[in-house]
């Protein structure tokens, strides 16, 4: 279907079904990221990396995968670890491997931070996020989800 006015495009059902997704991510973002903020003393963009760390386990990470995941710079994800380690969430380490490298730990503070975060998160989302959806739909629509972040993050060009 060509798009011929704005009124049309105002209208389209792909930009509407978009505009819609945008919203709810915007608006979900704004009530889950303040409840990390007002019960945990954290931003949403720390808690997500302390998950990606936490994933990593005692290894670690470096700042460029940090970086990748994010969708930040590396420069970004250098200052926003660097703003977590003066709160005691992360350590920044050299690799044993390449000394030029840095590897982020999650401290103790970091761990137990996280698990309380994710307490809180998980409230949150299952009020705001799935009880809105009818239980049978909640599985699918996490699915397409994946599916939908998956073919976003395949079609990013790859951070330097």
């Amino acid at each position: 279907m060509e798009i011929t006015s704005a009124q049309q495009a105002g209208y389209d059902p792909r930009i509407l079904a978009f505009g819609r997704l945008q919203g709810a991510a915007n608006r979900l973002e704004y009530l889950l990221g303040r409840a990390l903020e007002r019960e945990c003393g954290i931003t949403h963009l720390m808690y997500e990396v302390l998950l990606i760390v936490g994933r990593t386990g005692p290894d670690g990470l470096t700042m460029r995968s940090i970086a990748q995941e994010q969708v930040l710079t590396t420069g970004g994800a250098t200052r926003l670890v660097d703003r977590m380690a003066a709160l005691g969430l992360v350590t920044r380490t050299p690799s044993p491997r390449d000394g030029r490298v840095q590897l982020v730990r999650l401290t103790p503070l970091g761990e137990e931070t996280t698990v309380r975060a994710s307490r809180v998160h998980v409230e949150n989302i299952e009020q705001f996020f799935f009880r809105p959806i009818p239980a049978e739909h909640r599985e699918r629509f996490a699915d397409d989800l994946r599916t939908l972040s998956h073919a976003a993050r395949d079609a990013l060009p790859r951070l330097r």
